[in-house]
């Protein structure tokens, strides 16, 4: 049905390698997928033969892209990394999601290093104007998550970040999990953000840790139903961070992939 929701997944949370990432999708029935990392390679370094060869492969097996997940303004990049680093990945990304067929590149708003608070703001809203004039002219969207950086746990700060920036190739990302980990209240913040969301990553978690979708403490079918109420239309991507997360280093869990197609599973429950 035309009006089914669009369910995606990070796959790279349930195999390294896109034979993996693929069987996991297959298992939920999926024909959609959020790449981050092949073979633990982000997309943005994969040589371009590869990133081809991972593009045919996806085309033939009637796999849609829905986002490129990148590393700009996240826990690795703090305000003080050269900037260099995220226009570089910014410029190969959106060649890369333009081949691919998606619109939207992940990022995140930088972690402080040592700044004052004045400063820490004043170069991530020069930073983010400058990647989103970028982004607009390379004909993608950049979707800031409320995760690691400035305006990653306050719906202020990601209002005040759009207003800002002022570019219609920036939107916001919600992430229903987050705030657990992070330590706010993520269905609270989404009230306020709502209307702003145009991505959405599915996770759960409690104080012990992250959970399948629904049994934690975020309140995911809540924040589902407000998604769904203010009319949001977006994809659904799953990213349960139960058998690893990116950035930690280590292999996968040996059950990756039963417990991400678990979640799966749990989520699509919520969304239907």
């Amino acid at each position: 049905m035309p009006n089914d929701p669009v369910q995606a997944g990070i796959t790279d949370e349930a195999a390294d390698d896109l034979g993996g990432q693929i069987a996991a999708l297959d298992a939920l029935g999926w024909r959609t997928i959020e790449l981050r990392t092949i073979d633990r390679i982000p997309v943005a370094d994969l040589t371009d033969e590869r990133f081809g060869e991972v593009a045919t492969t996806l085309a033939d097996k009637a796999i849609g892209v829905v986002c490129l997940a990148s590393r700009i303004g996240g826990w690795g990049r703090p305000i003080t990394t050269d900037f260099r680093h995220d226009l570089t990945e910014l410029a190969v990304l959106a060649a890369r999601a333009r081949s691919i067929g998606t619109r939207y590149v992940r990022i995140m708003s930088y972690p402080n290093d040592g700044l004052s608070e004045h400063e820490w703001h004043r170069r991530v809203i020069a930073r983010i104007t400058v990647l989103a004039r970028h982004a607009e002219r390379h004909g993608v969207t950049l979707l800031h998550e409320n995760c690691s950086g400035w305006a990653g746990t306050s719906a202020e700060r990601m209002l005040e970040l759009l207003h800002k920036v002022a570019n219609p190739a920036l939107k916001l990302l919600f992430d229903t999990g987050n705030g657990v980990a992070h330590g706010y209240d993520g269905f609270d913040l989404l009230a306020d953000i709502v209307r702003h969301v145009e991505h959405v990553h599915v996770k759960d978690a409690d104080e012990r840790g992250f959970t399948l979708p629904g049994e934690g403490s975020a309140r995911v079918a809540d924040c589902v139903k407000l998604l769904q109420s203010n009319g949001y239309s977006g994809a659904w991507s799953l990213e349960p961070h139960l058998a690893g997360k990116p950035h930690e280093p280590g292999a996968l869990a040996g059950d990756a992939a039963a417990t991400f197609v678990a979640a799966g599973r749990a989520m699509a429950g919520l969304i239907r």
